[in-house]
């Protein structure tokens, strides 16, 4: 544990966001997580994290983001915007000032719970490009929250260096695997679990699943434990 400390987990019931929630319940003493509904596309997220939250014993505070759909529309809150990316260019997905908000909010959220510390799953390996999924982009929020409200806040991102293969690595270590593959939703379509397997979401979700397992299974004395639900 590193410490003895309050943690808040910024979370959408996704495979990295519980999967950090899993790291935080291990390395902390008591977690809390923070929802946004932004008008995504699919409410079954807010749901769904909910659900795993309820389950997993952590308190849960949802908050209202929706200026972020009237500001930012894009494919994951317009049902008339298709999934897609052009060569060179952001995917259509990409929320503009979306985790700059989101650790904002949540910072905010964390003061008033007395908590120093905010995690997120963002990932600079496996980031499709998102500007804000870059460590430079979180290490220098961290400064500016930490400044702006005069508050010793550490922003910790767990998977910033991991691949997807290696986030099904670290679920299993946690004992987490098949929590996290059976109960979460990553999908752009909202399908649980392995999802529709044809969004990006899903490819990429696959793709580090199918790595992953392939290296576990050829370990003649595996350790993995095909994970135990917690």
């Amino acid at each position: 544990m590193f410490t003895n400390e309050k943690a808040i987990v910024v979370f959408s019931g996704g495979q990295d966001s519980t999967t950090c929630l899993f790291w935080a319940k291990k390395h902390f003493a008591e977690v809390e997580v923070v929802t946004f509904d932004y008008g995504q596309r699919h409410k079954q997220e807010i749901e769904v994290a909910a659900d795993i939250a309820r389950e997993l014993g952590v308190e849960q505070t949802v908050l209202d983001m929706s200026l972020l759909n009237q500001l930012a529309p894009n494919a994951l809150t317009r049902s008339d915007i298709e999934i897609s990316q052009e060569e060179g260019e952001l995917p259509s997905t990409f929320v503009d000032g979306r985790n700059h908000l989101f650790l904002s909010f949540a910072a905010v959220l964390a003061k008033q719970k007395g908590a120093r510390h905010i995690i997120t799953g963002v990932c600079e390996t496996d980031f499709s490009g998102y500007p804000d999924c870059r460590d430079v982009f979180v290490k220098s929020l961290n400064v500016t929250l930490n400044l702006a409200m005069d508050y010793d806040f550490v922003l910790h991102t767990p998977l910033m260096w991991l691949n997807k293969a290696e986030t099904w690595a670290m679920a299993d270590e946690l004992g987490a695997f098949e929590f996290v593959r059976e109960r979460t939703l990553t999908c752009y379509n909202g399908i649980m679990g392995d999802g529709c397997g044809e969004c990006p979401a899903c490819k990429l979700r696959k793709a580090g699943l199918d790595e992953y397992t392939a290296e576990r299974d050829q370990k003649p004395s595996s350790t993995a434990t095909g994970g135990e639900k917690q």
